[in-house]
């Protein structure tokens, strides 16, 4: 099944990172990157279809911005300006495009993580 997914948990407060926009870019050789994909996460922090799929999930270096500064700043959380974490930048690699890339997101105020999820 060819397609791109994510999902962000907020680790500080132990919930799913709802509102969170989260953009896709296809990066070329040189290194130039190019929209190809915007949501925003919903109320289980994950978004409502695959960022990308069939035919436009190709081979090649992709970054997934997510917006998690903006997120803490309306959860109240007490911030730092500017913050500790502001736009996450997720730069990987897709091989194999006929398979299903889940690319979480574990964030904080202070921190996050990532890794190639199911």
């Amino acid at each position: 099944m060819s397609r791109l997914t994510t999902h962000v948990l907020d680790t500080a407060h132990g919930k799913p990172g709802a509102g969170i926009a989260v953009t896709v870019f296809a990066v070329n050789a040189e290194g130039r990157r190019e929209a190809v994909a915007h949501a925003v996460t919903n109320d289980d922090g994950r978004c409502d279809r695959p960022l990308l799929e069939g035919t436009a999930f190709v081979r090649g270096t992709y970054e997934i911005v997510f917006e998690v500064g903006a997120y803490f700043a309306r959860s109240g959380a007490e911030l730092p300006d500017p913050p500790f974490v502001g736009d996450v930048v997720l730069r990987f690699g897709v091989a194999n495009p006929a398979q299903h890339y889940h690319v979480p997101l574990l964030v904080s105020p202070w921190s996050y993580s990532t890794y190639r999820g199911s």
